[in-house]
């Protein structure tokens, strides 16, 4: 993974697997990779990979089985609250950047439909 200089690299894994989470490449009641094995993965400190779970179980993104380990949240209703969370995040963005660019938001809206348009 290529980290942003920007933003801490436990807000970027955490996205990452947020995002795993919510297009089902992990599924609800699924292991996650030990901390040792999550640091290896993303090659990151130790120490950052334990903080991204202990933020993650914070959000209720995952829970923790003393011995057993880590697992993706069974809970149907937070993953999609989640999803709807990062879809309004990526909104947000898109809206901003177009604004930046001087689009109002009608501009905005008629270059969408413009565009999917041309893609149907």
């Amino acid at each position: 993974m290529d980290f942003k200089t920007e933003l801490p690299i436990y807000l970027q894994v955490m996205t990452s697997i947020k995002r795993d989470i919510v297009t089902g490449t992990l599924s609800p009641g699924q292991k996650l990779p030990s901390v040792r094995e999550l640091a290896v993965r993303y090659t990151i400190n130790p120490n950052t990979a334990g903080r991204v779970y202990r933020e993650l179980e914070g959000e209720s993104v995952c829970f923790t089985r003393r011995g057993m380990g880590t697992f993706v949240t069974d809970n149907a209703e937070r993953i999609r609250e989640m999803k709807e969370e990062m879809a309004q995040e990526l909104i947000h963005q898109f809206l901003e950047g177009m604004s930046r660019l001087g689009y109002t938001l009608e501009e905005t809206i008629d270059l969408i439909e413009t565009t999917r348009k041309g893609e149907a």
